[in-house]
């Protein structure tokens, strides 16, 4: 999958019809591809609702609901609404929609149906955000609600976009929220996960600064994992002995990165470059390192 997502492999997309109380022997589901050309001229003008309702006299027979879903690459599908069928009408040319791309004269000629469907709200939670695995019979684009497909993943409504190594400041609340918000920033982990660095954290109400570095397995992702599981020291000796006297709070840390370092670094290369990083920084004689 190329979004950031939560792994949802052991469920079929029936269990999740089944959680909002629909029958999945009354569903039908429907996969629109955009590679199609009517469905992509549909979309593209927001009436891919209209394109949908069109369809032959028998097509919804025992079914009373109806799943749309957009292919999102490969047999991937992503879900777009549900929709309840309130019965329907001939296609005879009055009824075509206005301005629907494909409203041709042989295309509405009364043969066929135009659906009332009423939307409803029972899979709001997961529009756009669901994706199932639609199987190999892709050229099946409706099928029974019964057959079994699995949910591939289920994506954050609010997933943040990584913002960059060097606009990465953050205050002691705000990284808790980044190392413990695995759905919503698992971009922020992949990337500080891919590499190793030389950080600085800033006592903001004294101005004590401390450099550090990672060069661990899961890099700076895991190297401030700690500083969060540790309630902000990390086990460094100069902000244990700094937290633990005066009013001094984790609250008032802030951490950023100065240097980014690639993962092939060895570990004598990268306190190379703190050590430089804490000269510059005089961290050893005014802030809080204590080598």
């Amino acid at each position: 999958m190329k979004k950031e997502v939560l792994n949802m492999s052991i469920l079929n997309f029936s269990d999740v019809l089944k959680k909002v109380g629909l029958d999945p022997k009354e569903v039908k589901l429907i996969r629109h591809s955009l590679s199609d050309e009517k469905a992509a001229a549909c979309n593209k003008v927001g009436m891919l609702f209209a394109y949908t309702r069109h369809q032959a006299l028998n097509f919804s027979n025992d079914y009373h609901y109806w799943v749309t879903f957009i292919n999102d690459g490969g047999t991937y599908a992503r879900l777009q609404s549900c929709y309840r069928v309130n019965g329907f009408v001939p296609d005879t040319p009055d009824v075509c929609p206005v301005d629907l791309p494909v409203c041709e004269a042989r295309e509405y000629q009364g043969n066929n149906a135009l659906f009332d469907l009423e939307y409803v709200d029972l899979l709001k939670e997961y529009e756009g955000k669901l994706v199932i695995d639609w199987g190999k019979a892709a050229i099946s684009w409706h099928q029974k609600g019964t057959n079994e497909k699995p949910i591939v993943a289920i994506e954050s409504p609010n997933r943040k976009p990584f913002v960059g190594f060097e606009n990465l400041i953050l205050s002691y609340d705000e990284l808790k929220e980044v190392i413990e918000g695995d759905a919503d920033y698992a971009s922020w982990h992949d990337a500080m996960k891919a590499v190793n660095a030389v950080y600085l954290i800033v006592d903001t109400k004294t101005g004590k600064q401390y450099v550090g570095s990672t060069y661990n397995g899961d890099g700076l992702l895991g190297r401030w994992k700690t500083y969060v599981s540790t309630g902000g020291h990390g086990n460094d000796k100069g902000l244990i002995e700094h937290l633990q006297s005066g009013n001094h709070s984790c609250q008032n840390l802030q951490f950023s990165v100065l240097q980014v370092l690639p993962k092939s670094f060895s570990d004598k290369q990268i306190v190379a470059v703190e050590t430089l990083w804490k000269k510059k920084m005089l961290t050893r004689q005014f802030g809080l390192n204590e080598n």
